[in-house]
C-alpha cells in the first residue's frame, strides 16, 4: 500500500491539518510540503487557483509526494467543473491519473451529482473509471496491478457543500456510499446564503448552516472538513469536531510572513 497520511489521519480518527496552493511549480510545491512535519495533505488546487490541470497538477504532485523519504503529505486535487453545471467526469479522470490521492469537487448540490462524482473516481465494478495513464501507479510508488487492486479504496472522494442547495439536500448527499468528506466552502456558502463572506468568520447564520453540516456529516458516518485562513482559527475548528482543516494558502503565508518581518524590521 502507498503511503497516505490524509487516509492514515481519518482512518485514525485524528485532525488532520492541511495547506492550500495556488500557484504552480515543482520548487514552489515541493517547499510547502516540507513546510512542517505535522501538514496532512495539499490540495492542489485547479478551480480558483492558477494551477492548469494538465500538466501542471500532475508536476506539483509529482513534486510534493517525492518531497520526503517517507510521509510525504496527502494531494488532494480540486477541479475547475463544479457540480452545479457541465461535465466533472473527465476533469476527475485527468486529476486521479496525475496521482491524486483524492478529488475536491466544488459545489455539490445534489445526491445525484455526488453519485456520479462517486462512480467517476472508482474503477469497475464500483464505478466506471477508465484505466492506461502510464505515470500514475509510478507516482504512488507501486506498481500498475497493485494501483488498480487498492486505489478504490484508498482515493478520497471529497464534495463540498457550498450552495443553497446542497445545503437544501444534504441529508441526501451525506448518505451517497462512496463520499468518504464533506467539505465546507465557508466563503461561497456565505454568498450562496445571502450573507457576506467571513471576516475572518462567518456570519452567525452562515456558523448555524457549518454546525448543521459537520452533524449530517458525522451522523452519516462521513468525514468532515472545512477551510479556515488561519492556526488560530483552525484550532477552534479542532475543538469542535472537524476532521480535516485547511490551516493557511501558500499565497496568504508568503504575504503574511513578508508582512510580518517588514514589520518587526520596521520596529512596528
Amino acid at each position: 500500500m502507498a503511503a497516505h497520511n490524509l487516509l492514515n489521519a481519518l482512518k485514525a480518527n485524528k485532525t488532520a491539518f492541511g495547506a492550500w496552493l495556488t500557484v504552480p511549480g515543482v520548487f514552489h510545491a515541493r517547499t510547502i510540503a516540507q513546510s512542517s512535519p505535522h501538514l496532512s495533505w495539499i490540495v492542489v488546487d485547479c478551480e480558483h487557483g492558477l494551477v492548469p490541470l494538465v500538466p501542471g497538477a500532475a508536476e506539483c504532485i509529482a513534486a510534493i509526494e517525492s518531497s520526503k523519504p517517507t510521509g510525504a503529505p496527502s494531494t488532494i486535487v480540486r477541479i475547475p467543473g463544479t457540480g452545479v453545471t457541465g461535465s466533472t467526469s473527465w476533469q476527475i479522470k485527468n486529476a486521479l491519473d496525475a496521482g491524486a490521492r483524492g478529488v475536491l469537487v466544488p459545489m455539490v448540490s445534489t445526491a445525484e451529482k455526488a453519485k456520479e462524482i462517486v462512480s467517476d473516481s472508482k474503477f469497475p465494478p464500483a464505478g466506471r473509471r477508465g484505466f492506461g495513464n502510464p505515470f500514475t501507479h509510478g507516482t504512488w510508488g507501486i506498481t500498475a496491478s497493485e494501483y488498480i487492486n487498492s486505489s478504490n479504496d484508498s482515493i478520497l472522494v471529497m464534495v463540498q457543500i457550498e450552495t443553497k442547495e446542497g445545503v437544501d439536500n444534504l441529508h441526501e448527499i451525506a448518505r451517497v456510499e462512496g463520499i468518504d468528506t464533506l467539505f465546507i466552502g465557508p466563503y461561497d456558502l456565505s454568498i450562496c446564503l445571502g450573507y457576506p463572506p467571513p471576516s475572518p468568520d462567518p456570519h452567525p447564520e452562515v456558523e448555524k448552516v457549518i454546525q448543521k453540516i459537520l452533524k449530517e456529516s458525522h451522523a452519516a458516518h462521513k468525514k468532515c472538513a472545512i477551510y479556515c485562513s488561519s492556526g488560530e482559527q483552525s484550532a477552534r475548528r479542532a475543538a469542535e469536531g472537524f476532521d480535516m482543516i485547511n490551516v493557511t494558502s501558500d499565497m496568504g503565508a508568503m504575504s503574511e510572513g513578508i508582512a510580518k518581518h517588514i514589520s518587526a524590521a520596521m520596529g512596528q
